[in-house]
C-alpha cells in the first residue's frame, strides 16, 4: 500500500473498545493498516473567520486532549485486503464539528479517492457545523455534498459507519448521503442535535436502531463485527462484471400439490396452486444456494421498509450480482423504492442485477396509496428500463400483474416450474368478467398463466 504522509499512527490492528470511539480507536477497530493523508495548508486567520473571541484558545485545547489537528483524520487504509479512504471523525475535537480546516482536508481526501480509484469509508460521530466559523462552516456541507456526488459519479462506493454522536450536516451529507449506512449500536443519529430537539420530542426516534426502522440506515452492526462487515462490503463493491448474471436454477417442486418429479403444471389453475403452495421454495432459499456470501441493504430512504423485498449484493461463481427478490407478499411502496435504489447503485458500481418475482401483485390498501404505490412502481419500471447493467429475472412463485412485471428485465426473464405470470388474477379476472366462482379455474386456463404458455407467448426466455 503506498503511504501518502510520514506521520502514521503506531498500531492499527487490535481492536479498541469504548463507549465512544476516538478517531483513531475507531481506525484501530477496522482497518488492517492506516496512512494519512497530507493535511493542505490554510492562511491563518486569529479566531477564525469570525474573529469569535477565544476560538483559537478552544482549538488548542482541542488539539492537546486529543492530539488531532483537526475534527476528521483522513488517510488510505486496508480492510479486509481492500484498499480505501477512511475519513475518521474525532468528537472530541469540538464535537466532530465541520469548519473550513475540516472541508479542506475533507475535499482532499475524496479527491485522493477518485485519483486512486479507492472506495469511501466514512466513520461518522459528529455534532454539525461549527458555529464559531458561521455560515463560513454552514457552507462546507455544499463542498463534502459535492465532493461525495463527484465520487458517486465516478462509480466509487461510499460506505458510512454512525457513530455515537451523528447529528446535523454531517448526518444529512457524509452519513445519509452514503451508498451504504451501518450504524454502531445505541448511537445517537438525527438530523437533530440533543440540545436543538423539541422538549417533548422521543429520544428513540434519534437512534441508529429507530434510523434502520424508518428505511434511512442498513443495518446496525456490532462493534466487534465491523471490519468483518466493512470488509465484505468493500469486497462486494469493488467487483465490476459487465456480464449478465446467469438465473439459477429450480429449487422445486416440492409442493404437495405437485410432489417432485411431476414435472410442469397440466392446466393454468394447477400453476397457479403450485406457486401458492406453501411448501414451495421461497426466495430466501434461492438467494441461499445462488450465492457463496451477500450483504443486505434495508429500506427506501424515504421513511419506509418492506420485509417482502429482500435487497443486497452477493457473490456468485467470484463475481458480485446485485440482487431484488420479493418473498411472496403483496408488494410494498417502501419495497419497491428500495429495490429502485438497489438497481440504480449496481449500475453505478458496474454490478449486474439478478431479481426474483413472487408476489400476488403491489399492495393495494388505503395506506399503501397514501405512501405513493403507483409513483414507486413506476420508479421500479423506470430502474429496470434504464439500468446500465444487464438485469437478469427468475419468476419463482406468483407473478401478479404489474407488480410483478416492474421488476421483470425484458428479454431476459426465465420461470421455474412452480411459477405462473398473469396479467390478473384468475379470480379477479372472473369477477370483474361477472362469472360465478366455479369458473376460475377455466378463467385461469384462459389466461395461459403456465410456464409453458409463457414461454409460447414470448413472455419468458426459458424454464430452469
Amino acid at each position: 500500500m503506498t503511504e501518502p504522509s510520514a506521520r502514521n499512527s503506531a498500531q492499527y490492528s487490535a481492536p479498541l473498545y469504548s463507549a465512544r470511539y476516538s478517531a483513531r480507536q475507531v481506525i484501530a477497530l477496522v482497518a488492517d493498516d492506516f496512512a494519512e493523508l497530507p493535511c493542505p495548508a490554510r492562511e491563518h486567520e486569529p479566531d477564525g473567520p469570525l474573529a469569535w473571541q477565544g476560538y483559537d484558545a478552544s482549538r488548542a485545547r482541542a488539539a492537546e486532549r486529543t492530539g488531532e489537528r483537526e475534527s476528521v483524520v483522513c488517510g488510505r487504509a486496508t480492510i479486509g485486503g481492500v484498499e480505501a479512504v477512511v475519513l475518521a471523525f474525532e468528537f472530541g475535537f469540538l464535537g466532530g464539528s465541520l469548519g473550513e480546516r475540516t472541508g479542506d482536508l475533507l475535499e482532499a481526501a475524496y479527491g485522493d479517492a477518485r485519483e486512486h480509484r479507492l472506495p469511501v469509508v466514512a466513520l461518522v460521530a459528529t455534532g454539525g457545523s461549527r458555529m464559531q466559523e458561521g455560515m463560513r462552516a454552514l457552507t462546507q456541507l455544499q463542498r463534502v455534498a459535492r465532493q461525495s456526488a463527484l465520487t458517486r459519479q465516478a462509480g466509487l462506493p461510499q460506505i458510512s459507519v454512525l457513530r455515537d454522536p451523528t447529528t446535523g450536516g454531517g448526518w444529512a451529507t457524509l452519513g445519509a448521503g452514503a451508498d451504504v449506512v451501518l450504524a454502531l449500536p445505541g448511537a445517537q443519529v438525527g438530523f437533530a442535535g440533543s440540545r436543538v430537539r423539541p422538549a417533548d420530542a422521543d429520544p428513540a426516534a434519534y437512534t441508529a436502531e429507530a434510523q434502520v426502522a424508518a428505511g434511512a440506515a442498513d443495518a446496525v452492526v456490532r462493534p466487534e463485527d465491523l471490519r468483518g462487515t466493512l470488509a465484505l462490503w468493500l469486497a462486494l463493491l469493488t467487483c465490476p462484471s459487465s456480464e449478465p448474471a446467469p438465473p439459477p436454477s429450480a429449487l422445486g417442486p416440492v409442493s404437495k400439490v405437485a410432489p417432485a418429479g411431476s414435472g410442469l403444471p397440466d392446466t393454468g389453475w394447477a400453476a397457479v396452486l403450485r406457486a401458492r403452495s406453501p411448501e414451495r421454495p421461497r426466495a430466501e432459499a434461492y438467494l441461499d444456494a445462488y450465492f457463496t456470501r451477500r450483504a443486505a441493504i434495508g429500506g427506501d430512504r424515504c421513511g419506509g421498509t418492506d420485509p417482502g423485498m429482500l435487497c443486497g449484493f452477493g457473490e456468485h461463481e467470484g463475481r458480485t450480482v446485485a440482487y431484488a427478490a420479493q418473498c411472496g407478499t403483496a408488494t410494498r411502496p417502501a419495497g419497491y423504492r428500495t429495490a429502485a435504489r438497489l438497481i440504480r447503485l449496481a449500475g453505478r458500481l458496474g454490478v449486474p442485477v439478478l431479481t426474483l418475482v413472487d408476489t400476488p401483485g403491489a399492495a393495494n390498501d388505503a395506506e399503501a396509496e397514501r405512501q405513493g404505490a403507483g409513483a414507486a412502481i413506476a420508479e421500479v419500471f423506470d430502474a429496470v428500463a434504464t439500468a446500465r447493467t444487464p438485469v437478469t429475472t427468475l419468476v419463482i412463485g406468483e407473478g401478479g400483474s404489474g407488480g410483478a412485471l416492474a421488476l421483470a428485465a425484458s428479454g431476459r426473464t426465465w420461470a421455474t416450474p412452480d411459477s405462473y405470470f398473469s396479467v390478473i388474477a384468475p379470480e379477479l379476472a372472473a369477477a370483474i368478467l361477472k362469472r360465478p366462482e366455479d369458473y376460475v379455474r377455466a378463467t385461469a386456463d384462459e389466461l395461459r398463466v403456465r410456464p409453458q404458455d409463457l414461454v409460447a407467448l414470448g413472455v419468458v426466455r426459458g424454464i430452469t
